[in-house]
């Protein structure tokens, strides 16, 4: 049996967009509105009749306040679920997997803080967590150089002095490449800290706005929002980026920089690998995690 198949069943890949305003981040937590926690919920309702409900595999877990406008999660639907589904394509013709994402849509976020794009059978092999090749990021910052949007002030992060650019740039570059990036991650028992970070860029926009450009095979709890308050950090002068790739290097949580706010982050897009490249892919994934994870044990003591 393949990755992407149960008994008699399917395992559909949806696309997910949300605003992470009101959520506490994408992972279920009990007492919390979460992403994963209004989907889920909503496809229990769908299901109802049908078995257990879905649980949701996500290519990336978001923190409180991140927002995604490129989320990937996969779900698998027993032989019964699949056939009920089929049977709603009703007299219309229309596609049993548009009707369930109308469906889940109105009962997850009927205001529209969340919505699944797009319901799709699964190639084989494809598991939204462990196949993907990269995840991408933007972070959004409105420096003293900028206009204050009040319409974009849930999505971008206002900072009081005028930031340079230049020098981000610099300090992103000596963050690139294969490393542990324990200074930049939450640790978590277990959790490898070692990741390659393939992109990690500056630019101003028109209006004036900051923008970073991140991407990475995979990031670790706070990743992307440590990196970005460290930029930031040498955008303001406070520490050139020789002491960025010191710190960098240290592998030691360290305040010298802060930690930027969630609402500037957005989870862009997650690139998979050709369709007869998935399954190979997700079993490499697993393995090295396994490993780095064990390494990094090693080296901890």
């Amino acid at each position: 049996m393949s990755d992407t198949e149960t008994p008699d069943g399917v395992r559909l890949r949806l696309d997910i967009a949300y605003d992470g305003a009101a959520f506490s981040g994408w992972a279920r937590q009990p007492g919390l509105r979460t992403v994963q926690g209004a989907l889920e919920s909503a496809l229990a309702t769908v299901f109802t009749r049908w078995g257990e409900p879905p649980v949701l595999t996500v290519a990336g877990r978001t923190d409180a306040g991140v927002h995604a406008t490129g989320q990937v999660a996969h779900l698998d639907l027993s032989g019964e679920q699949w056939a009920a589904l089929r049977s709603k394509r009703g007299s219309t013709g229309r596609s049993p997997l548009d009707g369930l994402v109308k469906r889940v849509n109105g009962i997850a976020a009927p205001e529209g803080d969340v919505v699944v794009t797009r319901a799709s059978v699964a190639p084989e092999g494809f598991d939204a967590r462990f196949s993907p090749l990269w995840r991408r990021y933007q972070y959004r910052v409105a420096d003293a150089g900028a206009p204050r949007d009040p319409r974009r002030r849930g999505h971008t992060t206002w900072h009081p002095t005028r930031l340079d650019p230049a020098a981000m740039e610099r300090g992103a570059l000596v963050l690139l490449g294969l490393h542990d990036f324990a200074t930049f991650c939450k640790p978590r028992e277990g959790a490898t800290t070692i990741r390659t970070l393939q992109e990690f860029r500056w630019d101003r926009e028109p209006d004036g706005t900051l923008v970073a450009s991140l991407q990475a095979d995979a990031f670790c709890h706070s990743m992307v929002r440590a990196m970005v308050g460290a930029t930031i950090a040498v955008g303001e002068g406070r520490f050139g980026p020789d002491r960025l790739e010191e710190l960098r290097t240290a592998q030691r949580r360290t305040s010298e920089f802060k930690v930027a706010p969630a609402r500037g982050l957005t989870l862009t897009e997650v690139g998979y690998p050709a369709d007869d490249e998935l399954a190979a892919r997700a079993d490499q994934t697993r393995a090295r995690r396994t490993e780095d994870a064990a390494d990094a044990g090693t080296v901890g003591g």
